[in-house]
């Protein structure tokens, strides 16, 4: 595959934003429908450890379930190291041409390593923008991956799709590329744990 995206930039503003959530945060609303900062960052850490697996083809227990069972456990403890250490490794593995080659494994769906890569980066971008707005934080995204990631997400139904977006939300004419991204994925640019 030509012009690989690189998953660098997303995951070192995602370890960045992990780092300064405070533990009294954990209970905190996120803009992940009836999911708190907790569930959140459990989330995440069992994502990276499958989409890392899954780059690297490294087929089992990892790449044949979900990260988790739907049920969005709370956040174990040294969850921060976990992501310090296994968002490099996993946006590392991306890098790899052979990762995005050939068919893979995530989530126990079989689909292309270009899909899974943009999967992967879809993840973590979301999600990190998830937890900085959560926590009052700032979030940042280079065009490219904003690119990237609205590629990925126009391909779904603007209705939205059951267990990976919710519907469409409205944006005025002048939103920047990575709203627009948020807003085709369902998720409110505008959306604040106050206003809940």
């Amino acid at each position: 595959m030509s012009d690989l995206v690189d998953l660098g930039p997303a995951g070192e503003r995602l370890v960045a934003v992990a780092s300064d959530v405070a533990d009294d945060q954990l209970g905190a609303p996120t803009p992940c429908e009836g999911r708190t900062v907790g569930q959140l960052v459990r989330h995440l850490v069992g994502l990276t450890l499958a989409f890392r697996a899954a780059a690297d083809k490294d087929f089992g227990p990892l790449t044949d379930t979900s990260p988790d069972d739907g049920s969005w456990p709370d956040a174990e403890p040294g969850w921060r190291e976990a992501l310090a250490a296994q968002v490099p490794e996993m946006t590392a593995a991306w890098r790899d041409p052979d990762a995005w080659d050939g068919m893979t494994r995530a989530g126990g769906v079989d689909l292309p390593g270009q899909v899974a890569g943009l999967v992967a980066l879809d993840e973590i971008v979301l999600h990190g923008w998830d937890l900085a707005r959560a926590t009052g934080q700032p979030y940042d995204c280079d065009g490219a991956t904003a690119d990237a990631c609205m590629a990925f997400v126009g391909g779904f139904e603007e209705s939205g799709t059951p267990g990976l977006f919710g519907p469409s939300v409205s944006v005025t004419d002048d939103a920047t590329p990575f709203e627009r991204v948020l807003a085709r994925s369902g998720r409110d640019p505008q959306w604040s744990g106050e206003a809940r």
